[in-house]
């Protein structure tokens, strides 16, 4: 199982950024995927967690990117895209993806208080660099 996170970049506040996440080894169907971000100096956190066959429904969004940040898949790429609009200068980060089977979307996205540790990982991918900044 591999992922790999890739479409970082520099972008400029107010502006759009979509991030993908490519899978080889397995398929999204049973999968949980979750999109996490290190600020500097800052825990590792979860923003987006989605699990395809529960639906739209199910998907945990973080307070911080909720209304701005969507998750979509495209299943002949065994990819799935992270959109981020309307960014902000603490918007910048590493982000990585990441996924775990059978995992609930709040379970992949919930780590233990203080540490930065998402013990509902499975798998972890590379991160990509996104810097917000005018």
């Amino acid at each position: 199982v591999q992922l790999q996170a890739s479409g970082g970049g520099l972008v400029q506040p107010e502006g759009s950024l979509r991030l993908s996440c490519t899978a080889s080894g397995f398929t999204w169907d049973d999968y949980t995927i979750g999109w996490f971000r290190q600020a500097p100096g800052k825990e590792r956190e979860g923003i987006l967690c989605y699990n395809s066959a529960v639906g739209a429904g199910s998907t945990y969004y973080a307070d911080s990117v909720e209304g701005r940040f969507t998750v979509s898949r495209d299943n002949a790429k065994n990819t799935m895209h992270l959109q981020m609009n309307n960014l902000k200068l603490e918007d910048t980060a590493v982000y990585y993806c990441a996924t775990a089977f059978m995992e609930s979307p709040v379970g992949l996205c919930t780590g233990v208080a203080g540490t930065g540790d998402y013990p509902g990982v499975n798998y972890w991918g590379k991160g990509t660099l996104v810097t917000v900044s005018s």
